[in-house]
C-alpha cells in the first residue's frame, strides 16, 4: 500500500509540472518592445517641452534648412537667422518638432510628401522622429507618414518625402550651434568680474593699528 501510494503520488506530481509548462506556452512574456514602441507614439501632454536650438546641415546642399513662410529649403548660409531651429520634444523618446525661430513656423510634411511650414505644428504631420544613423548623420522620419523623410537636393530643394529611404545622403542631416546672438542669453555670463570692496571691520582695524605702532625696540633704539 505504500508503495502504491508513492507512486500515484510521483505520476500527480509529474501531471502538475506539465499541466505549469502548458499554461506557461498559452500565456507567452509580454513583448517590451511593442511596449516601447507605443508609448513612444504617444504625445506627452503632462511633462514640460524641452527645447533645444541648432541649425541641420544638409549632407548633399552642403547648406542648411531654412523654413520661410511656406517654403522649406537647404539653401541658408551657417549663422543665417532664417536656419535657426527650435526643436521642440513631443515624447519621452526621440520625436520632435521643427520650428523656425524667425519664421514662427513648423516643418510639416503633407500628403503628398511635400515639405511646407506651417503656423500650428500639433498634427501628427508635423511630428518627426529623429534616427541617429550609423554614421554618426542624423535623419528625420515623419510620425503621420512611416517611411517618408526630410530630405533635399544638391541645390536644396526638397524631395518628395515618398522617393527617399533612410541610407540615401538626401535624408542625412548633422546638428550644428547658431552662430548668432543666443535665444535666452545667461546674463550671469556676459557680466565682467567686478572685485567687490566691503568696509573694514572693527577686527580688521585693531589689527592695522598694532600694524603701524612702532615696536618698543624701535624706541630704545631712539
Amino acid at each position: 500500500n505504500v508503495l502504491f501510494i508513492v507512486i500515484l503520488f510521483c505520476r500527480s506530481f509529474h501531471f502538475f509540472v506539465l499541466w505549469c509548462h502548458a499554461q506557461g506556452e498559452n500565456h507567452p512574456s509580454p513583448n517590451f518592445n511593442q511596449y516601447v514602441m507605443e508609448q513612444g507614439a504617444m504625445t506627452d501632454q503632462l511633462s514640460r517641452r524641452q527645447v533645444r536650438v541648432y541649425q541641420l546641415y544638409s549632407r548633399t546642399s552642403g547648406k542648411h534648412v531654412q523654413i520661410q513662410g511656406k517654403r522649406v529649403a537647404a539653401t541658408a548660409e551657417d549663422g543665417n537667422n532664417y536656419a535657426r531651429l527650435f526643436v521642440e520634444t513631443d515624447t519621452f523618446g526621440s520625436r520632435v518638432r521643427i520650428k523656425g525661430a524667425e519664421s514662427g513656423r513648423y516643418l510639416c510634411m503633407n500628403r503628398k510628401g511635400k515639405l511646407v511650414g506651417k503656423p500650428d505644428g500639433r498634427s501628427r504631420d508635423c511630428i518627426f522622429t529623429e534616427i541617429v544613423l550609423e554614421n554618426n548623420y542624423t535623419a528625420f522620419q515623419n510620425a503621420k507618414y512611416e517611411g517618408w523623410y526630410v530630405a533635399f537636393t544638391r541645390k536644396g530643394r526638397p524631395i518628395k518625402a515618398s522617393k527617399t529611404r533612410e541610407n540615401q545622403r538626401e535624408v542625412h542631416f548633422i546638428k550644428r550651434l547658431h552662430k548668432g546672438p543666443l535665444p535666452f542669453p545667461n546674463m550671469d555670463r556676459i557680466k565682467q568680474f567686478e572685485f567687490i570692496s566691503f568696509p573694514p571691520t572693527r577686527r580688521s582695524s585693531t589689527r592695522l593699528e598694532w600694524a603701524t605702532r612702532p615696536s618698543p625696540s624701535s624706541l630704545v633704539r631712539r
